[in-house]
C-alpha cells in the first residue's frame, strides 16, 4: 500500500476520531475548522486510501471479565512457510488471542492472551496451544500493568 500524503488538518482529523469516533461530521468539521463537504471528502480520502482502516469500541478488558493478560512467545521448530502458516491459522481460531505477531530473532511468534484468571490461562496452554504440532518452546510472561496505550500513529 503506497503511503499517503497528510498535512496537519488530516491528522487533526485523526487524532479528534480517535478521542471520539463516534462524533457526527457536524462536530468533527467544527473541531478541525472546516465546513462540513471539505472535511467530508478528506475523511473519505482517508478512509479510501487505508489510513483509516474502521471504526470500533475499545472494550475495557477488567470490566469484561478478562484481568490476566499474557505475552506468550512461541518458537517453532521448523520456520519454513508452510510450518509458520499452518501456526498462524491455527491460533486465529482462538478466542483467547487478541493479537499475534510474527518476530525475528529467537521467538518465532509474539501472541497476546487475555483471560479472565490463572486457571483459564492454564487451560488455554493445555487444550489449544500446546495441542498444536511443531512448536519447539513457549515461554510466557504476565502484564502487571499496562501504563502506555496508545491508539494513535507517533
Amino acid at each position: 500500500m503506497a503511503k499517503i500524503s497528510t498535512d496537519e488538518v488530516d491528522r487533526e482529523i485523526l487524532r479528534a476520531l480517535r478521542d471520539d469516533g463516534r462524533m457526527s461530521l457536524v462536530q468533527l468539521a467544527a473541531r478541525v475548522g472546516l465546513s462540513q463537504t471539505p472535511c467530508k471528502r478528506r475523511l473519505q480520502r482517508l478512509e479510501e486510501s487505508g489510513l483509516i482502516s474502521g471504526y470500533m469500541a475499545r472494550i475495557d478488558r477488567k470490566a469484561a471479565g478478562f484481568g490476566i493478560t499474557a505475552f506468550v512467545s512461541v518458537e517453532l521448530e521448523r520456520q519454513d512457510g508452510d510450518e509458520i502458516a499452518e501456526f498462524q491459522k491455527k491460533v486465529s481460531r482462538f478466542d483467547e488471542v487478541i493479537t499475534g505477531t510474527l518476530m525475528t530473532g529467537a521467538q518465532d511468534f509474539l501472541l497476546e492472551i487475555v483471560v479472565g484468571s490463572l486457571e483459564e490461562f492454564e487451560i488455554f496452554l493445555q487444550t489449544k496451544l500446546l495441542r498444536i504440532s511443531g512448536i519447539r518452546a513457549v515461554r510466557s510472561r504476565f502484564a502487571l500493568r499496562k501504563f502506555i496505550d496508545r491508539a494513535r500513529i507517533p
